[in-house]
């Protein structure tokens, strides 16, 4: 049995840690007093946790007072000739003055700072023998390379292609539009002077012409134009708004699955505010299909009106209207607003009265002429559904029960003719696009 007593005893040296701070950061004084609150005492465990800070944060708002100048005083009042229209005293000198050489220190670029570095070249002796044959040759290479390329003709050089000043001129590119107008209408081709109102376009070349007049796919030269139709904007059809709102349901809102809904035609949407910017979106429909049948022929300019109107009834005001039901309540999904740039994106839909005529499907009076229609598009939206379950999930099913209380199930429609308020915003907005044609019109 082994002792340790018989080992040497193994004594303890006591060694202090010693840390030289080279960059002191010392955080200067608060400019005042603490600010002193009453916290509940709910143990130090809730006063540690980032839960209390964050909770604390929430509730104190920031008292910063920020005087008129917000911390930046600008005073003209000493800089000479400022007020005579001179700012050469607020501006950068011309010359550039000459840098103190303490401050050339300064502008050192990043490739001389750190260690300083030795140039070898030219002393052998502090480096490798192996490498300055392999560096030597590269040299040589180099060299002959640069004397190949120079004994080069001047023909073979890439020229560089030289932009023309005039061609950026602004006066330029706008006659070079109007020519684009000019080839489009050749009788309206304006050709008098120059004025506020009024510009000349370029001249067309002959090939510009021939282009116009027989047009060629770019990249199939083999395919043939059938017909052609110009674009234009549907002035009748002008909103109050100015622009059309695109709704998309995520799935079928009705029961039909095999043929389409006739009442989808003639749906209503109605959007109600429960908070700034959040809306809930009720979707109402005809009872019957012979009452959106009634309802399109309202909006048929060319209908006469003589058959009868069965799904019409009187209101408790007397009023004759259309009878709708509420169907669904729907949440917005996916949206993308361009309502400051309405014709960023536009619908186009191609109107041909000689072709609808030809298939049994146009009208003698029409009021569209041939052509490719653009209506501005300010907001599009997806709708999806509002489900019980997913409400319950998140407590709001109560909540939704109450909404539903104070929704109409029925509402009444009445067509009527626009009024002098929704009339000017109508006119307002085809003058962006027309001027002339709604001073003609008078409307």
């Amino acid at each position: 049995m082994s002792s340790q007593a018989g080992r040497p005893t193994e004594r303890g040296y006591h060694q202090d840690y010693i840390a030289r701070i080279r960059y002191e950061n010392t955080l200067p004084p608060p400019p005042g007093a603490p600010k002193l609150l009453n916290i509940p005492i709910e143990g130090l465990n809730y006063y540690t946790s980032a839960a209390f800070a964050s909770r604390m944060a929430r509730q104190q708002p920031l008292n910063i007072e920020a005087d008129a100048e917000l911390g930046m005083p600008i005073d003209l009042v000493g800089m000479p000739g400022i007020f005579d229209g001179d700012e050469s005293s607020i501006q950068a000198p011309l010359a550039i003055p000459p840098i103190h050489p303490k401050d050339k220190n300064l502008l050192r670029p990043l490739s001389e700072l750190g260690k300083p570095r030795f140039s070898t070249g030219g002393h052998s002796f502090l480096r490798r023998t192996e490498y300055i044959s392999s560096e030597a040759r590269a040299r040589a290479e180099a060299n002959a390379h640069a004397a190949k390329s120079a004994s080069k003709s001047p023909s073979s050089k890439i020229v560089r292609r030289q932009t023309d000043a005039s061609k950026e001129d602004p006066m330029n590119i706008l006659r070079h539009i109007i020519k684009g107008f000019d080839l489009a209408n050749p009788n309206d081709v304006y050709s008098g002077k120059d004025d506020a109102t009024h510009l000349r376009g370029a001249q067309p070349t002959p090939a510009e012409t021939e282009a116009w007049r027989r047009p060629r796919h770019p990249t199939k030269p083999d395919l043939k134009l059938i017909d052609s139709y110009p674009l234009k904007p549907d002035l009748e059809a002008t909103t109050d708004q100015g622009a059309y709102i695109i709704s998309k349901f995520s799935g079928n809102p009705t029961n039909s699955n095999n043929e389409h809904d006739m009442r989808m035609d003639v749906g209503l949407i109605h959007p109600i505010e429960k908070a700034p910017e959040d809306y809930d979106y009720e979707f109402y429909l005809p009872e019957e299909i012979e009452s959106a049948k009634q309802v399109k022929r309202k909006y048929d300019c060319l209908d006469e009106g003589d058959g009868e109107e069965s799904s019409l009834h009187k209101n408790k005001d007397g009023i004759t209207a259309f009878r709708y039901r509420h169907h669904r309540t729907y949440d917005m999904g996916r949206q993308a607003n361009s309502i400051d740039q309405p014709y960023k994106e536009v619908a186009l839909a191609l109107h041909d009265p000689e072709f609808d005529r030809q298939t049994g499907k146009g009208n003698a009076g029409d009021r569209l002429n041939k052509g490719a229609y653009f209506y501005p598009i300010a907001l599009k939206m997806q709708l999806k559904p509002r489900r019980n379950k997913n409400l319950a999930n998140l407590g709001l099913q109560r909540k939704a029960v109450d909404e539903e209380t104070e929704r109409p199930d029925e509402i009444d429609l009445v067509l009527r003719d626009p009024n002098e308020d929704e009339v000017e915003r109508r006119t307002s907005h085809r003058e962006e696009l027309m001027p002339e044609a709604v001073a003609t019109n008078g409307s």
